[in-house]
């Protein structure tokens, strides 16, 4: 599985989902209360996003990181998998995930990658990330704790609400933090790996509830494009 659909979904699956999952610290509940409250309101009345989207990874080994800059964006579907598609400027790229299938075409190259989100959960790389996607309320509430951190701006300078959220249960990954603003929208996520590797997504510039179509989120592959294998 290539690497940006292992990081694309988790903002977007935290603002479906993370209404319902149980909270720490008592002191810090009517806070909690508050965002969580906010956040299911926002999610019952989000309909469409467009925005800017920057995703940092930094490798601690090495003490690398690498930064991809574009836009996203995101059609929600009652009782269905929503549609995402985000177009990298930086590096060019476009990954798009629609109807149980994703696809992300390199132009650089000529190339592109294929195949069922259902297989990509099986994967060890993936399903991280996706398991956020195919979790009901119920199961969430179940498998993760939420603390709440304090107010923070990020990059943005939106001014937000700062969780971590911590997996009960075994994971891909140690942590995540999320970064919720005012209106309860989560605007930046950041997913701690086992080996302390750190993935950041930052929105930017949000339109909420503009008109998008369903063929938004197909990516037309030239017929001379190459599959290559995940």
């Amino acid at each position: 599985m290539h690497k940006f659909l292992k990081f694309l979904l988790p903002v977007f699956a935290v603002a479906l989902f993370f209404g319902s999952v149980s909270v720490t610290e008592g002191r810090a509940q009517g806070v909690l209360n508050t965002i969580l409250q906010r956040m299911d309101q926002q999610n019952k009345a989000l309909t469409s996003l467009r925005a800017g989207v920057t995703m940092t990874k930094v490798n601690t080994q090495l003490d690398e990181s690498d930064k991809y800059v574009g836009t996203v964006l995101y059609l929600p579907r009652k009782g269905k998998d929503a549609y995402v598609r985000i177009d990298w400027t930086s590096p060019n790229e476009s990954l798009a995930v629609r109807d149980n299938e994703y696809v992300l075409y390199k132009p650089s190259i000529k190339s592109y990658y294929t195949g069922s989100v259902k297989d990509a959960k099986g994967s060890g790389k993936a399903g991280g990330a996706l398991a956020f996607m195919n979790m009901s309320r119920a199961q969430l509430k179940e498998n993760f704790e939420v603390k709440y951190l304090g107010e923070a701006t990020v990059a943005s300078g939106t001014e937000t609400w700062h969780l971590q959220l911590t997996p009960k249960v075994a994971s891909s990954y140690k942590s995540a933090e999320v970064w919720i603003d005012k209106d309860g929208f989560p605007v930046q996520s950041k997913v701690y790996e086992k080996n302390n590797d750190t993935t950041t997504i930052l929105l930017s510039k949000l339109e909420k509830n503009v008109s998008l179509k369903g063929s938004a989120f197909s990516i037309t592959i030239p017929k001379d494009a190459k599959r290559l294998e995940s």
